[in-house]
């Protein structure tokens, strides 16, 4: 989570070395049905993201209305690691959200999207960030390998 998305990959890519990021995107969470607090509420954000050393980097900067994103921010104005994500199958999803469900995580936020179905549960007492569950499709795993390769 990045106050200024351009400043964080000027830094990351002229002081690390950290390549790859495309233009950030523009995203609203009401064109995608995302749910905050079982809601679909206003909310948009700029993000991207890279492959990097075995790992995909991922910045988003909060722009207006509600998200777990725009709380983050509001909590923490200089940004930070905001939640970590999790790949598998998208057959695996329902299994292991429903598991934390009944560990007693909270969901945060959900969304449906043609390369993975999303869940953000709050995880922040036990491992000091959000957890994201991706159930990733097909395309997704296609979408994945491509991001891989643009390193």
């Amino acid at each position: 989570m990045v106050p200024d998305i351009h400043v964080a990959v000027t830094f990351l890519s002229s002081a690390l070395g950290i390549t790859g990021f495309p233009q950030p995107e523009h995203v609203r969470a009401q064109d995608l049905g995302m749910t905050y607090h079982g809601q679909v509420v206003a909310g948009e954000w700029l993000t991207t993201q890279t492959y990097n050393g075995g790992s995909f980097l991922e910045l988003i900067q909060p722009v207006s209305g509600q998200s777990m994103f725009h709380d983050y921010l509001a909590q923490y104005p200089a940004g930070g690691t905001q939640h970590l994500a999790f790949r598998l199958p998208v057959n695996e999803f329902d299994r292991i959200t429903s598991d934390l469900h009944e560990q007693g995580y909270a969901l945060i936020s959900e969304v449906d999207h043609p390369i993975a179905r999303m869940a953000f549960f709050d995880t922040y007492q036990t491992l000091g960030v959000a957890t994201e569950i991706m159930g990733v499709t097909p395309e997704g795993w296609t979408a994945i390998e491509q991001m891989q390769q643009v390193r």
